[in-house]
């Protein structure tokens, strides 16, 4: 199986799948990308956003989605690299650190996302993460993510993402 048919597997796999009320893990996916896209974000950092959740999948265990943020960089980093593996990877440590810097941004968050900052230390400022080049980049997707949990709202398609996809790909073997 080719990397993009695994991609295309994994987020097939999220239709279905509930860990918000409101949207299901496919649609926040692709919302999460259609933001991205709309912000004019690179591929690397779109390509983040709508695979950072992918350890809701069925196809990774129970473990990997109560530290779905380190599945995310260990299954991405070998596929698309260290910059995707990262961003998506931090999208927990950016939610940690708005909630502790930014007044007003926990009560933006959905009674979910309270739910699982409880269960990932609550609010903290990490300065490794500070200090990584990729950080805005990082908080950026965090943006996405929050804003990409809306019934009926459009999101990218499966084969925008495998377009994107595969010019990350097309762009890192020639790096």
């Amino acid at each position: 199986m080719t990397v993009l048919d695994e991609t295309d597997s994994l987020l097939r796999s999220l239709r279905g799948v509930w860990d918000e009320e409101a949207v299901d893990e496919l649609d926040h996916a692709l919302q999460s990308a259609a933001r991205a896209l709309d912000d004019g974000a690179d591929d690397e950092l779109v390509l983040a956003a709508v695979l950072h959740d992918l350890a809701h999948s069925p196809t990774f265990d129970a473990a990997a989605a109560t530290r779905h943020d380190a599945t995310a960089c260990d299954w991405l980093t070998p596929r698309f690299g260290a910059r995707v593996g990262w961003l998506a990877g931090a999208h927990v440590a950016a939610k940690r650190y708005l909630v502790a810097t930014e007044p007003g941004y926990s009560s933006t968050l959905t009674a979910t996302s309270v739910d699982s900052l409880r269960a990932q230390g609550g609010a903290d400022v990490d300065g490794a993460y500070l200090a990584h080049p990729w950080w805005p980049d990082a908080l950026r997707l965090r943006r996405y993510d929050d804003a990409a949990k809306v019934p009926g709202a459009r999101g990218a398609t499966i084969s925008d993402v495998l377009a994107i996809a595969e010019r990350v790909m097309r762009q890192g073997k020639s790096r």
